[in-house]
């Protein structure tokens, strides 16, 4: 069963009761949608796609935050046969533009925070021909969704669909720079609805709050076991504690899915007193669960000594296994905090040498995982696919142990990329650039532990004989980045490279925080 029908079927059953509310706390906004208001949306996007050529196998980006559009454009997509291609709102336009050719998109989706990014590179990528604008003002090289979208039918499109139709491409990336983008079809979307909701029991009556970017595999297959469920969902636009708690009591939610900075400023906030929690209705609050980075032991316990009944979990996934729980700590096992669990539900995991043999208990190796999710590949890279997948089984680049009651603790990541507040950051971007600094010789990108968003950016700047440069001067250089890719620390020492000309990371990391990534005390930053 594809995905679409999980839609089609809540419509008929559940029509009349909401499905997606947003709520922007700026702007004092609140509006809502029923199933069938989702359905309807879905399929008139869908047939607006249809009658300008989208149809199956063709791609279309979307590049929109959060919003009640963006699910029913997301399904809309899917229910044509074509492939939804979520873009992150944070790309600057040549990443827009990598992504695009890398996709071989036919179709844009985007809105007016998109407006300028967009229009310094449409002209480089002509095969994006069909343009839909959502919001106001709408630019010439595109047109209004909104209108376009009013005049066609509600009813369903006749396009058959299978479990293995390809659905979506997702990017993720390594070291190397620029996204991979990662190819799932409808069997592996479902997959997720399913492991999802075994995890976390959603029933009708329960309210998910989803925070996190639409975009992001996370936070949408979490969501997904509403889906399956039939029960609601609130989007927040807005990451503040008070908005956070007033959410949560306002509109009954059930379950939230935090990153550890959101948690973090909540329990701070309430610490200092500018959050009383007695003034918000939080009785039917049941659980709090984390993903996208690890999760420091003594903030699950500070938070259960402000929310002694909430249950707690952790999931562990990545974009290429469809988001949550391919490893699942799970709500009883609270007593584990600081593991990301065993297997979860419909997965199997293994630990193995580099040989790919599973590794004694209690050694380190990769973890590799096997389950329905799994990608199918790496959009026209079947080199880089070969590197990673074998006879159904990821290798996931994260270096792990198993503990004697079997659960799995992640060591640290074979990989480099940088993990803060749940946004995978790429190194050689921001080496590349800080090489451009007319002082800088050479130049190193870590993460450091950071107890709030996980890593912070550092920067081991080598200067070039005879030349200086001050932190303030690095610093300011470097403020041309996008915001969260600038380094929060400049350290001027030495560079260490091998003998093959590689920079030797490990010993950076060994330097400069006392040892593994992950289990580096998580004061040094």
């Amino acid at each position: 069963m594809p995905i679409t029908e999980i839609l089609s079927r809540n419509a008929r059953l559940y029509g009349d009761d909401v499905s997606l509310v947003e709520i922007s706390p700026e702007l004092g906004s609140r509006r809502e949608i029923t199933w069938r208001g989702f359905d309807d949306a879905a399929n008139r996007f869908a047939n607006l796609l249809l009658e300008r050529g989208i149809a199956r196998g063709a791609k279309v980006a979307i590049l929109l935050t959060n919003s009640l559009e963006w699910l029913p454009i997301y399904f809309g997509i899917l229910k044509t046969g074509a492939l939804a291609v979520p873009l992150n709102y944070r790309y600057d336009a040549e990443e827009i533009e990598y992504c695009l050719k890398l996709a071989d998109a036919d179709a844009l989706v985007f809105g007016p925070e998109f407006t300028e990014r967009v229009a310094a590179i449409i002209d480089r990528v002509p095969r994006v021909s069909v343009r839909f604008f959502v919001g106001d003002p709408c630019p010439a090289f595109a047109q209004r969704y909104e209108e376009l979208t009013a005049g066609r039918s509600p009813q369903a499109p006749d396009v058959t669909l299978s479990d293995a139709d390809d659905a979506a491409i997702y990017f993720s990336s390594g070291t190397t720079g620029f996204p991979k983008a990662i190819l799932h079809d409808h069997g592996a979307l479902v997959s997720s609805c399913l492991t999802e909701r075994n995890h976390h029991c959603q029933t009708r009556a329960d309210n998910f709050l989803c925070i996190p970017p639409l975009y992001h595999t996370g936070a949408k297959m979490h969501w997904f076991g509403s889906l399956l469920a039939g029960s609601r969902a609130v989007l927040l636009r807005g990451v503040k504690p008070e908005w956070i708690l007033r959410t949560v009591s306002d509109e009954g939610i059930t379950i939230v899915w935090l990153l550890v900075p959101w948690a973090q400023d909540i329990l701070d906030a309430v610490d200092r007193g500018d959050l009383k929690l007695s003034d918000y209705h939080l009785s039917q609050w049941r659980l709090m669960h984390i993903g996208a980075q690890p999760v420091p032991a003594s903030l699950i316990e500070r938070w259960m000594r402000y929310f002694p009944s909430h249950q707690y979990d952790t999931n562990y996934g990545l974009s290429e296994s469809i988001g949550p729980g391919c490893v699942h700590l799970g709500v009883e096992n609270v007593n584990k905090v600081g593991a990301i669990g065993k297997a979860g539900y419909l997965w199997e995991v293994e630990i193995r040498d580099e040989s790919g043999t599973p590794v004694i208990q209690g050694d380190v190796g990769e973890l590799a995982v096997k389950g329905p999710g799994v990608m199918k590949g790496y959009y026209k890279d079947p080199e880089a696919t070969a590197r990673v997948l074998k006879d159904g089984w990821l290798r996931t680049g994260d270096m792990a142990r198993m503990d004697e009651d079997g659960f799995i603790y992640l060591v640290d990541r074979k990989k480099d990329v940088i993990i803060s507040g749940g946004e995978n950051i790429y190194p050689v971007q921001i080496e590349d650039f800080l090489h451009r600094h007319e002082a800088v010789k050479d130049v190193a990108v870590i993460g450091l532990p950071n107890e709030r968003v996980g890593e912070i950016v550092a920067a081991i700047v080598e200067l070039k004989p005879g030349h200086t440069a001050t932190e303030t001067d690095i610093m300011e250089f470097a403020a041309a980045l996008p915001r969260y890719k600038r380094p929060r620390r400049i350290i001027f020492d030495l560079v260490p490279r091998n003998p093959t000309g590689k920079i030797e990371k490990p010993k950076l990391r060994e330097k400069y925080c006392g040892g593994s990534l992950v289990e580096a005390q998580l004061t040094c930053s």
